[in-house]
């Protein structure tokens, strides 16, 4: 790949940072929200075997 079509292809010519910005937010909120989803089921079935609700 020709140095000229990778810069080309970074910049989209001038919406680069448009679109780049908006995968970077994409990517970020993919990996993020399944470790806060894991994070609140973990401790919804602590609070419910302190509530007795939950057998082990």
């Amino acid at each position: 790949m020709k140095p000229e079509a990778l810069s080309a292809l970074f910049t989209l010519q001038g919406h680069g940072v448009y679109l780049w910005g908006a995968l970077a937010v994409v990517l970020l909120v993919m990996v993020v929200e399944p470790l806060l989803a894991a994070r609140r089921h973990r401790k919804a079935l602590s609070d419910a075997e302190a509530a007795g609700q939950v057998e082990n």
